[in-house]
């Protein structure tokens, strides 16, 4: 049974930084693309950053650049988000997904991905 399982959200104030992890099980970790998503009240879901475990290729979007890291450990099957400099704007339910049939670039923020984690909410007080 494919898994996923976030941990890591969390209260911090503006300025502040928060590592989410995605621990996963069920599927060969390098085969797969992982990445996270967020949903803030009241807005849509959107695409915040995958990774491709085989070759470390990342993907960004645009509203996070240089202020969060994604990462991988591979022996521990486990994906990291490393989020500084948060606003109030970060406050979200995050999520972690992953897909074997879409690599990591802006395209597997636009389908239907094989699974998804249950989210960790993050909140970032001004």
């Amino acid at each position: 049974e494919v898994q996923l399982v976030e941990s890591g959200g969390g209260l911090v104030q503006a300025g502040g930084s928060l590592r989410l992890s995605c621990a996963t099980s069920g599927f060969t970790f390098d085969d797969y693309s992982i990445g996270w998503f967020r949903q803030a009240p009241g807005k849509e879901r959107e695409g915040v950053s995958c990774i491709s475990p085989s070759d470390g290729f990342t993907y960004y979007t645009d509203s996070v650049k240089g202020r969060f890291t994604i990462s991988s450990d591979n022996a521990k099957n486990t994906v990291y988000l490393q989020m500084n400099s948060l606003t109030p704007d970060d406050t979200a339910v995050y999520y972690c997904a992953a897909d074997l049939s879409v690599y990591c670039s802006g395209s597997f923020f636009l389908v239907s991905l094989d699974a998804w984690g249950q989210g960790t909410l993050v909140t970032v007080s001004s």
